[in-house]
């Protein structure tokens, strides 16, 4: 008799969990049987360039819970799909909102929710202009799911992409990570953290646009880390420009009770998603006028230099350690926190 040892079988016939969580399985979701349908082409981006200065986003929201320590998801809705309009160097002029309910959601909670998606629009200077209604039976769907679109319009000197990085940029990051997936986990499961770890959700359009004001073309990438955190947000910069890049761990900042959680549950907080923060890659030459832009806003007052691009393996993201070794921060191959937007 011929022993073997068994290969883990790859689902490759059903969508999984895992296709969802904008890691290794979502990417090639969407290369090997979204894109090639679509005719898409080029590097996967938070928004579509469409002439020379409209920029069009769209982002579906499907959380639980609904609502969670530091916001909810009519909030997040909105301020998702501002952000996904300014990685693109785009100013956000309007929203459409659309819902899919679940039969028997309490009418309190909708109107609870909607009036945040409007407050949250209101304080971005976004309007919601348009939007879509639909109800589905008991089980269809898991009480309430939120798409929202948004436009907006390139600003001036904004060429911001995934594929621009380029040897020599700086890596910066504007403010500390791991919080949204920390609070959401947390109020699903009733972990005890909800006290001490919030939801990061806020709009960064204003946060960007000072940056463009300050640093021009010279801002090459941006990209909000929310699915896979900041390794995948890295990962995906690296991979689109064939470059490799550095980061110095200890730089990276990690809240206590986030770090704490993330020991307690044995996750990398480099894979934990994030809704108000963002990480840019910048030309030395404007890297100080950028930061001093960015700090003179409290969305951005705690931005710290994380790393650089280099002249390592294209593609590759490495994180040099406290006890001086470094490690390959690769991005996620499943799912570690569903649902977290």
């Amino acid at each position: 008799m011929t022993l073997s040892c068994p290969v883990p079988r790859v689902e490759t016939e059903r969508v999984l969990l895992g296709h969802g969580s904008g890691g290794q399985l979502m990417a090639e979701l969407i290369a090997e049987v979204i894109s090639p349908e679509l005719g898409l082409t080029g590097p996967l981006e938070d928004a579509a360039l469409i002439g020379l200065d409209q920029v069009f986003s769209t982002d579906s929201y499907v959380v639980t819970p609904r609502f969670f320590p530091g916001g909810d998801i009519g909030s997040l809705a909105v301020h998702g799909t501002v952000n996904d309009l300014a990685m693109r160097g785009a100013r956000p002029i309007a929203l459409s909102l659309a819902y899919i309910i679940e039969e028997g959601l309490p009418i309190s909670e909708l109107r609870d929710i909607t009036h945040s998606a409007a407050a949250a629009a209101r304080a971005a200077g976004v309007p919601i202009v348009t939007g879509d209604t639909k109800v589905v039976g008991r089980g269809a769907a898991d009480g309430l799911y939120i798409t929202t679109t948004g436009v907006g319009v390139r600003l001036r000197d904004a060429w911001p992409s995934a594929a621009s990085a380029v040897r020599g940029d700086v890596v910066l990051l504007s403010g500390a990570i791991g919080g949204h997936g920390i609070s959401i986990l947390s109020a699903r499961e009733g972990l005890g953290f909800e006290a001490d770890v919030l939801s990061d959700s806020q709009p960064l359009h204003e946060l960007v646009a000072a940056m463009i004001a300050a640093g021009g073309a010279d801002v090459h990438a941006l990209r909000d880390p929310t699915r896979g955190g900041l390794a995948g947000s890295l990962n995906e910069i690296a991979t689109a420009s064939g470059v490799c890049v550095e980061i110095v761990e200890s730089a990276v900042p990690v809240p206590v009770p986030v770090a704490a959680a993330c020991d307690l549950l044995g996750l990398d907080p480099l894979h934990v998603a994030n809704e108000g923060c963002l990480v840019a890659f910048v030309a030395p030459a404007s890297v100080d006028a950028v930061v001093k832009a960015m700090r003179a806003l409290p969305e951005g007052a705690e931005t710290t230099i994380i790393g650089e691009v280099t002249h390592g393996m294209p593609g590759r993201v490495l994180a040099h350690t406290l006890v001086g070794s470094s490690r390959v921060v690769d991005v996620l191959v499943g799912e570690q926190l569903p649902r977290i937007c």
